[in-house]
């Protein structure tokens, strides 16, 4: 025989409280006329029955639309561009879940375009933004303009923390820098080398992370091989078309690549063409980048799950706007790192 415990409901709450259910409604959704005292029984209830609302029916009741935009940079960037794909798809997943996804998409690399997305966020009045923006003072400023209009903000892939933002979604950025790292140490087979750093952009927390995590490892484990000072290439081909060529002539013996890049198609035209063979730890499974891997150019790459940033994002927002807690471990996004052996299929 199956007993089934059903949960508390309104009713049981007031009759608990001692209150009328019209009074439980205003304490639930924190509106004014109610007095303390009456709140507090309330309240008490509400932890003495285990009181669990359900926010979803809550919302469908009084007609309520979230309305959550993800803003970040336009730029030639696969990675970016499944980004894009994930939130199409999950928007069409929301759609009965009364919640509308939207994007912005800002100049690559211009700080002030993610100010004036922002800005004309907050006119618009959404419920929550997922901004992936440099950390410049200027941004900083634009998100706490945000929160203090009410509106949730998560940082996305590159967290904000000077800002007054309320989650970041992203991969441990530094435990990247070291895993490359680690395997980087473990793949040279030579005794001593130059190691090459690329990064999309100097500005980007995740980046300067990743290469703090990076330099750490390398300096403690393997401290014969040096890293050579950081090139910014800005996920342009032909940026790293023009530079590549003279870096391998002023540092001769580069045995390694680490390339912090969300877009790759540049790496690999020009490895394409090299006789050097470097070792090359690479960021993002985009089909370009599989490729590279599959092909031998790559010995690894470190990669996040687009889906999963979005789902999470989304979630954080959620509980956020509803004040209600959040699963933490769930919205923990895992470094993934791939072989040519356990690519998964495309």
């Amino acid at each position: 025989m199956t007993t089934t415990i059903s949960k508390p409901t309104v009713n049981d709450l007031a009759r608990h409280a001692g209150v009328s259910l019209a009074t439980v409604d205003r304490v639930l959704n924190a509106r004014p006329g109610v007095r303390p005292v009456t709140r507090d029984r309330v309240n008490k209830a509400i932890a003495e029955l285990g009181y669990i609302r359900d926010t979803a029916a809550a919302n469908l009741a009084r007609n309520r639309v979230y309305r959550f935009t993800f803003v970040f940079p336009d730029s030639p960037s696969e990675f970016y561009d499944a980004l894009e794909a994930q939130i199409h798809s999950q928007s069409d997943a929301l759609s009965n879940e009364r919640t509308l996804l939207n994007i912005k998409r800002t100049q690559a690399y211009a700080s002030q375009s993610v100010v004036v997305a922002l800005d004309d966020l907050v006119s618009q009045g959404v419920d929550g933004i997922a901004v992936n923006a440099p950390e410049t003072p200027a941004v900083r400023d634009a998100i706490d303009r945000a929160r203090k209009a009410g509106i949730v903000v998560v940082a996305l892939i590159s967290d904000l923390p000077s800002s007054l933002r309320d989650h970041f979604i992203g991969i441990d950025n530094r435990s990247a820098g070291q895993t490359a790292a680690q395997l980087m140490g473990r793949f040279i087979d030579v005794s001593s080398g130059y190691i090459l750093f690329l990064t999309s952009g100097r500005l980007a927390r995740d980046h300067l992370e990743r290469r703090h995590g990076f330099d750490t490892v390398m300096s403690a484990r393997f401290p014969k091989f040096k890293v050579l000072p950081t090139i910014e290439v800005r996920d342009d081909a032909e940026l790293v078309d023009r530079v590549l060529p003279n870096v391998f002539k002023t540092w001769d013996g580069i045995t390694g690549i680490y390339a912090s890049l969300s877009s790759n198609h540049g790496l690999i035209d020009y490895l394409q063409q090299s006789v050097i063979k470097p070792v090359v730890i690479a960021h993002e499974l985009t089909p370009a980048s599989r490729g590279g891997l599959q092909q031998g150019m790559f010995d690894a790459l470190i990669s996040q799950d687009t889906g999963h940033i979005v789902r999470s994002a989304v979630r954080l927002m959620r509980t956020t706007v509803e004040s209600v807690p959040h699963n933490a471990l769930q919205e923990r996004i895992r470094i993934d790192i791939f072989l040519k052996e356990n690519l998964p299929p495309p």
